[in-house]
């Protein structure tokens, strides 16, 4: 008798088991094909940048289109985010040493406009700052950051190709050899 209930639970955990699984790659392929469609290629973040709804730091509409044709690095970052805090300043002069080969940076803040414009009243930064909220976060993932995290940098070419990507703090003299290659 008591193997047999050992043998009907196995059989019951068996089944839910694979009902799981089935079930987990059903909604898998849902997710996928939801999340292909998207966010697409990279082409089509790259996209999704130029229509993004950002505001000034002064909350007047703003569009990231006026950058398309031109190399431009984007730094996703936030008030909040230490790394993020800590790298503006190396951001800040790689926009001074490129501007004049036609490289823009812009900072996309994931943040609130009254935490990007308390940050801004402390900190100077070289590069437009615009504020995204947290739908940045979205176009982020656009772009392949899944983990959501910051800060998170993207490299696009005047022909709208995304040259590189990099989830968490640059490093100035990786960023350098990217931008020579531009």
């Amino acid at each position: 008798m008591k193997t047999r209930r050992i043998l009907a639970g196995a059989l019951v955990a068996i089944v839910a088991a694979g009902g799981g699984v089935l079930a987990n790659h059903w909604l898998s392929d849902g997710a996928e094909v939801a999340h292909a469609a998207q966010a697409g290629s990279p082409h089509s973040a790259v996209d999704q940048l130029w229509a993004a709804a950002v505001t000034s730091v002064d909350g007047k509409p703003q569009s990231l289109s006026v950058h398309k044709g031109h190399p431009i690095v984007v730094n996703f970052w936030a008030s909040w985010c230490g790394p993020c805090v800590e790298e503006m300043p190396a951001l800040s002069q790689l926009q001074h040493e490129y501007a004049k080969k036609g490289i823009q940076f812009v900072g996309l803040g994931v943040d609130s406009e009254k935490n990007i414009q308390a940050f801004l009243q402390k900190v100077n930064v070289a590069y437009p700052v615009y504020v995204t909220g947290f739908g940045g976060a979205d176009l982020a993932r656009a772009f392949g950051n899944n983990a959501g995290g910051l800060p998170f940098t993207v490299v696009i070419d005047a022909k709208g190709n995304v040259r590189s990507t990099k989830l968490g703090q640059i490093d100035p003299s990786a960023l350098r050899q990217t931008l020579d290659a531009l």
